[in-house]
């Protein structure tokens, strides 16, 4: 018979299993830090023994790191999924901008509608405190507080989605998420487009959420990308308009 006797789970290895699920949920993210060897012991109700082996193991196994004096952390096991040389490149040249704008219209209007149908009540009510923030920086006129926490909007309703695979890949890539972010806003803030028609429309996303109206969460973001789209379009071709104008004002005042 292809039957052997069952053994009762190792308590080092209860641990291991229990933090590699909150690393792979994103609960506990890369760089942060453990509580100290004695207060994780007691939260976890395990021995202190039991406790080392199951780090051990996880360090062994990349997850985790200990510094000399500092503590443990969780490893950064994502890394940047763009080095910053590219990065940089990204938005310096039109084309690349506008395919991440693309990208990101496909996947967020397709993790907001993964939010309003499984997000959790708490994690609409974290999409929700964001927004209020986004509200009072909006009120303080702080542009980099607003740009800040649009990028965290965006990250708390992937979040929201529950899909481990997007999570984990739009985390890596938050770097040149938050960079866009500010990259849009300043160049559409030239344009004179005005802070509150933004507001309004995380305002969209936030009330379609919060409805649990997959549909119209989805038609929010991608509207909204839409319209950072054309706004980048308008100003690229505002500035262009203005090379002209100086070329021709330059002329006239040589003739």
């Amino acid at each position: 018979m292809p039957f052997t006797p069952v053994d009762s789970e190792k308590l080092s290895q209860a641990v291991v299993r229990q933090i590699e699920l909150l690393i792979l949920r994103g609960v506990l993210r890369p760089g942060e830090r453990l509580p100290a060897e004695r207060d994780l012991a007691e939260r976890l109700a395990v021995s202190r023994p039991s406790l080392r082996e199951a780090l051990s193991e996880l360090e062994e196994r990349g997850l985790i790191l200990r510094r000399a004096s500092a503590g443990i952390f969780v490893a950064d096991v994502l890394g940047p999924a763009f080095s910053e040389p590219l990065i940089r490149l990204f938005s310096a040249h039109d084309e690349a901008v506008f395919d991440f704008i693309a990208f990101r219209r496909d996947i967020e209007g397709l993790a907001a509608e993964r939010a309003a149908r499984l997000g959790s009540d708490t994690d609409l009510a974290v999409i929700a405190e964001i927004f209020r923030q986004m509200e009072t920086a909006h009120e303080g006129r702080s542009g980099s507080e607003e740009a800040r926490l649009d990028a965290e909007f965006h990250m708390a309703i992937i979040e929201a989605g529950h899909n481990l695979v997007t999570l984990h890949m739009m985390r890596a890539m938050y770097q040149l998420l938050q960079e866009g972010v500010f990259f849009n806003r300043k160049a559409m803030f030239r344009q004179r487009t005005t802070r509150v028609a933004l507001l309004d429309q995380h305002r969209a996303v936030h009330d379609a959420i919060r409805q649990r109206d997959p549909a119209a969460a989805r038609t929010a973001v991608e509207a909204h990308l839409d319209y950072v789209q054309q706004a980048m379009l308008d100003q690229r071709r505002a500035d262009h308009h203005e090379m002209v104008a100086r070329q021709r004002l330059q002329h006239a005042s040589n003739s």
